[in-house]
């Protein structure tokens, strides 16, 4: 597996599978090797599963692989309910007996998971994501209705492809899946992190100057790219490269709202708050996917940004200039919505908490 992010979820996730016997090589490149024919332990422990949510993906492949899972509850950032219900009930319909007991979701199945029919309500990445895997493995033909369109649901149904399964509509709200008996080993590269090419490109937005990033896919960014235009900046990008260039001393204010894909991306709201913080004019920015994910906002609000929360909306009045402060991150994306704010703020900006 090759491009794989310089991000603590994924040595978290190295270390997790690390845990239940998976061999695992890792170079300075960030290429991993995976040797899966080693698994001795079917359960994901909770010291790990504690501090990254998605773990829970590792529940529907160790169950249609190895017809058992043990897997802990997960935790993760706290940026609101996100129930695990909806993995839960998909792959109860394909088969499995699931209780969650002393903290753990412990499932089994006799023999493989069955193809089903399975609607998404609400839409979820990782229900969509964990069904693919399980399904691809699974004995017939599994509808996922309603489901997540994002660009890595995409990436990862490629790579099931490439390593023999059959999947068909993935990136639109229907995906069908036939299962086979068994998957083989490959080479897969990771699609770019398009939240951490849309980080920069908002970073360079406030501070002014010029960025061009490369090995990167600019059409998993259009609506982020819609907004950064306007802010004022000027955008341009090629096959695998993306440009910014801010001539301006501050950016135009925008407001957004956030949504499932191809709507503005959840995780770039909290970059979006920091930069509307030093914009010209007023912004609302309405958060629709979680319920607690402007945590990050009374942080910006101690190095002078004018917000008001009402709702699920943060109204935000910009100023000429933010002044550095200590500050606490929250979750992945707000530590990063700090590091922005503290790039052009006045004075020095500690930021404590940073291990999302």
């Amino acid at each position: 597996v090759r491009n794989l992010p310089h991000l603590n979820d994924v040595t978290t996730m190295i270390e997790l599978l690390g845990s239940m016997g998976v061999d695992i090589m890792l170079n300075e490149d960030m290429d991993v090797l995976v040797d899966s024919s080693t698994i001795n332990n079917l359960n994901a422990r909770y010291e790990l599963v504690k501090t990254m949510r998605a773990s829970i993906v590792v529940l529907g492949p160790l169950l249609s692989k190895f017809g058992k899972a043990d897997v802990a509850l997960p935790g993760g950032c706290a940026i609101g309910s996100r129930p695990v219900n909806l993995h839960i009930d998909a792959l109860r319909a394909m088969g499995a007996e699931i209780i969650l007991e002393d903290g753990y979701i412990r499932a089994k199945s006799k023999g493989r998971l069955k193809g089903a029919n399975i609607s998404l309500d609400p839409v979820s990445v990782g229900a969509t994501e964990n069904i693919l895997m399980a399904a691809s493995l699974a004995d017939g033909l599994t509808t996922i209705n309603n489901a997540a369109k994002e660009p890595e649901v995409v990436d990862l149904a490629d790579c099931l492809i490439h390593m023999g399964g059959i999947v068909e509509g993935a990136g639109t709200d229907k995906i069908i899946i036939e299962g086979v008996k068994s998957l083989s080993g490959g080479e897969f590269s990771v699609m770019p992190d398009r939240v951490e090419t849309a980080t920069y490109l908002t970073g360079v937005a406030m501070t002014g100057g010029s960025i061009k990033i490369k090995n990167s896919k600019p059409e998993s960014l259009g609506s982020v790219i819609y907004k950064l235009k306007e802010t004022g900046a000027s955008v341009s990008s090629g096959k695998d490269w993306i440009s910014l260039n801010m001539e301006r001393d501050r950016p135009i204010s925008t407001s957004l709202s956030t949504g499932p894909y191809p709507l503005f991306p959840t995780d770039m709201q909290a970059q979006f708050v920091a930069l509307n913080s030093i914009a010209e004019g007023n912004a609302s920015i309405s958060e629709t996917v979680f319920e607690n994910r402007f945590m990050h906002v009374q942080e910006i609000a101690r190095m002078g940004g004018k917000i008001k929360l009402k709702g699920n909306t943060a109204f935000i009045e910009g100023i000429k200039s933010l002044y550095g402060a200590p500050v606490m991150a929250t979750d992945l994306r707000a530590s990063a919505s700090l590091v922005l704010a503290g790039l052009v703020a006045k004075g020095t900006t500690t930021i404590d908490r940073i291990y999302h």
